[in-house]
């Protein structure tokens, strides 16, 4: 029978074998054969869950180059090596707070696990080289040319990589390293050096990068201390011998494996196709696992607010907010225009509509199913009871009697969706997101719920008009949020779903998608909610990532954004009497809300929404609410992680 063959005369699709030894081959090297392994179109990701893991790799092309494969490879063996070689509760109790400080520890940590494997087998060494190269060329990284503009975590992350295996920057990346190079050595070389002594230890070794953060001043001196000392003892086998372990007994099995995919692969010819599941950063997969408890010592997720009855007050500030804009859909571009983006959206998830509107009508049906109609009888007053005329006919004494409909509790309810506008959310999260909120309001609206839709992003890139003036103003120092907001409203409460629905269009519209400045986003859209008549509000937050603003960053400190961010959360979720419920795509989101879903990818986002919705329509008080606590869930917030 030939090797494309399956019994029953069923031929096997060229790309099978490749696909097979691959998924293989990362099972071998992270020596867990249960991991289950999909390719697709799509983003890579995965999903660690103690002891299963599922990973998504890139589709491969019909007709498949070395190049390709290689790229597809490196994939797999940075996953592979990330489930062998690295701690997940460990990373997170080491990872510093600061936002700038936490996405290049993060990015260090991966080059880590990939040059252990980079160290040992000349194929993944170069399977890596592949995928890392093809990543920065996706960037465009060679094109940048100011150093402002070269993310200095990936920088960071080549420099380390180069220490720890002698391998130099991939070609798309040689330019922001170059940039970054004389900064980072001037005032890093000597705590660079040492960490190739720690590169089998993952403790060690971040510990030891923490001193290169503080030499760079992205984080304070010693603030790791009060966490090594809690955590002295809580290790067993240092990390570095399940390292050894994992990458020997891979070696054999990797070397074998790759010479048989590039023979596979080689006789196919070449193909392109687009994947943009290769535009994600080394070490950006997205994992899932139980969170420990918010009191573990180091841990970045701060305890659950206390109830207070003062009132607090942040520091927060804006340098000005005079460019700062609210505006509607319809404003930032012409009927025409926006008709042609939302035909675009129609055609982009044909698929996924269906999805969505099934899991929707089965949230209508139970919505409609608390919609039973019911009344209370024999009142002085309210809609004449017919039934009860006869007794009025036979005795004229008896007095009229009247009905009235009870008031249903979700009903006198509004929901706002809050919908990150960020170039993160780029391509299929945002497409996604503005059909899940375009089908759920259709259906909230269908059942008497009011639904407003609302988008955040920036004006410009780095700044705008905002750090312009503090530029024109010398400097001052502290100058707080440095950038211009745009706040969109797709759809308000009060419109019908019929006369907005074009608008979510907008936001396919190239150029929209900027910076996220999630604090005054929150901020903005519970303030626009306590203005409601109606008794019940709820507000869902839809993110795929921190606050970020580079503007912001660079003159404040690391954690500014994100201090605010917690601020605005606690207020919410102590003070007000709206339910703050947050969605997360690829992004751990329990670490800043209480009530809250992660979702690995944003093809879940339909179903993850619906169930959040129903769980709080499920739920029989409509009174507001007081500031609670939340019970907690072994040790954590309450929250859930849909896989």
């Amino acid at each position: 029978m030939s090797s494309n063959q399956k019994p029953h005369g069923k031929m096997e699709a060229p790309r099978e074998p490749f696909k097979r030894a691959v998924a293989s081959c990362m099972r071998a090297m992270a020596k867990m054969p249960q991991i289950e392994v999909a390719f697709a179109a799509e983003r890579p990701s995965l999903v660690s869950t103690g002891d299963s893991a599922k990973a998504r790799l890139p589709e491969p092309s019909r007709k498949l180059d070395a190049r390709e494969a290689a790229i597809l490879r490196g994939h797999a063996d940075s996953m592979a090596l990330r489930l062998t070689c690295h701690n997940m509760d460990m990373h997170r109790r080491l990872t510093p707070q600061a936002t700038a400080a936490r996405a290049v520890f993060d990015a260090v940590e991966q080059a880590r696990v990939e040059a252990i494997g980079s160290r040992r087998m000349q194929g993944v060494a170069g399977n890596l080289d592949a995928m890392l190269d093809d990543r920065f060329q996706r960037a465009r990284y060679a094109d940048i040319t100011a150093r402002s503009d070269a993310p200095l975590e990936d920088a960071l992350a080549m420099i380390v990589r180069e220490r720890l295996t002698g391998l130099r920057p991939p070609k798309n990346a040689e330019k922001i390293v170059e940039l970054w190079r004389p900064w980072i050595e001037e005032r890093a070389a000597a705590e660079l050096d040492r960490l190739s002594f720690q590169i089998e230890d993952q403790r060690a070794f971040a510990i030891a990068f923490h001193k290169v953060l503080t030499a760079l001043e992205m984080v304070d001196e010693g603030s790791l201390d009060s966490t090594l000392e809690d955590e002295e003892d809580a290790d067993g086998e240092p990390d570095g011998a399940a390292d050894d372990e994992a990458a020997d007994g891979a070696e054999d099995h990797t070397g074998d494996a790759s010479r048989s995919e590039t023979a596979e692969a080689s006789s196919e010819g070449m193909e392109e196709s687009e994947i943009d599941a290769a535009d994600a950063p080394a070490g950006e997969f997205e994992e899932e696992a139980e969170l420990g408890s918010s009191d573990e010592p180091g841990d970045p997720r701060p305890p659950l607010p206390q109830a207070r009855a003062e009132p607090r007050a942040s520091d927060y500030k804006a340098f000005t907010s005079k460019y700062d804009e609210v505006v509607a859909a319809q404003d930032l571009c012409d009927a025409e225009e926006l008709d042609r983006l939302r035909s675009y959206l129609d055609k982009q998830l044909n698929n996924l509509s269906s999805i969505v509107a099934r899991l929707a009508n089965r949230l209508q049906r139970r919505l409609l199913a608390q919609q039973n109609r019911s009344w209370e009888f024999d009142l002085e007053e309210g809609i004449l009871d017919p039934a009860r005329l006869p007794r009025v006919i036979a005795d004229p004494r008896q007095p009229l009697s009247f009905k009235r409909e009870k008031d249903m509790a979700f009903r006198d309810t509004v929901v706002t969706l809050l919908i990150d506008n960020s170039g993160s959310m780029r391509g299929r999260p945002i497409t996604v997101a503005a059909t899940c909120a375009d089908i759920l309001a259709r259906t909230l609206e269908r059942c008497g719920v009011k639904v407003e839709i609302l988008g955040f992003t920036t004006r410009a890139w780095k700044g705008g008009q905002s750090r312009e003036g503090w530029l024109q103003a010398n400097r001052p120092a502290s100058p707080g949020r440095l950038n211009d907001l745009r706040h969109i409203i797709y759809k308000s409460a009060d419109a019908p779903w019929r006369r907005s629905r074009k608008h979510l269009g907008l936001m396919m519209r190239e150029g929209l998608l900027k910076e996220n400045i999630d604090g005054e986003a929150l901020d903005w859209a519970h303030r626009r909610l306590l203005a409601r008549p109606e008794q019940r509000r709820i507000l869902m937050m839809i993110s795929d990532g921190a606050p970020v603003d580079d503007s912001t960053l660079s003159v404040n400190p690391g954690n500014y954004l994100e201090k605010h961010l917690r601020f605005m959360i606690e207020e919410i979720e102590t003070r007000s009497p709206v339910e703050l419920i947050a969605i997360g795509i690829g992004h751990d989101v329990t670490r800043y809300y209480r009530r809250a879903v992660t979702i690995v990818d944003a093809e879940e986002l339909g179903g993850a929404m619906t169930e959040k919705l129903a769980e709080l329509f499920d739920e029989t008080s409509a009174e507001p609410r007081a500031p609670v606590r939340y019970k907690l869930h072994h040790g954590s917030p309450v929250g859930s992680t849909v896989h």
